[in-house]
């Protein structure tokens, strides 16, 4: 059974899961849902994700959403190589990396977001919010990676993980904004170390664009 990923070059949230399935080695056909032109919200895309969001993966006969749930789920059914640690405080140090991402600077930076304060405040409110809130997002990510879990190669420990998945992307994003992050050591450290990676490589918007 075919393993399929409905996702756009761009979003955040497929980004990280493309970087996953590449860690864990599994092929995949992707189906197209261009954010700009509104497809998420179209009929096709509705009847695979009803939230009318991407990434959708569809594998072992099912329909999975929300990229952390997604990756969560490649973790639990093919766990090696592993993208959470072996110890609980391990794991908890993570999972907690991954949502200070994928459920505090994401969410407020998101195309449905950023469409709404342009529409009530101009689109130099529109850059000006979206650069404040991922440098401050960021600036707290790297306080949290000083931690003993991190060693200068990875978020945690020396092989990437899903906190990897979802702070790649978020960079992405970034750079995108003009938002410098050059002063952040253990982030591009990690940035450095996972650029090297087929599976970062094969995973980045430029690759698919």
């Amino acid at each position: 059974m075919s393993v399929v990923l409905h996702d756009y070059w761009r979003s955040s949230a497929s980004y990280r899961v493309r970087i996953a399935l590449g860690l864990k080695g599994i092929g995949y056909d992707r189906v197209s849902v261009d954010l700009v032109k509104g497809e998420q919200r179209g009929a096709q895309n509705l009847s695979v994700n009803p939230q009318g969001l991407v990434p959708t993966l569809q594998i072992d006969g099912m329909r999975l959403t929300q990229s952390l749930a997604i990756i969560e789920y490649l973790e639990e059914t093919r766990p090696e190589p592993a993208l959470l640690p072996a110890t609980h405080e391990g794991r908890a140090h993570v999972r907690a990396l991954a949502l200070a991402i994928a459920c505090e600077i994401h969410p407020v930076s998101n195309l449905k977001v950023l469409s709404r304060v342009e529409a009530l405040a101009g689109a130099e409110a529109r850059g000006q919010w979206n650069r404040e809130n991922i440098a401050a997002g960021l600036e707290a990510v790297e306080n949290l990676l000083d931690h003993p879990g991190f060693n200068g190669r990875f978020c945690h420990g020396s092989t990437p993980g899903m906190a990897d998945c979802t702070l790649i992307p978020q960079l992405y994003n970034a750079t995108r904004w003009g938002v410098d992050h050059s002063h952040l050591s253990r982030i591009c450290a990690i940035a450095r170390n996972c650029a090297e990676l087929p599976a970062f490589q094969a995973a980045a918007p430029e690759a698919l664009a």
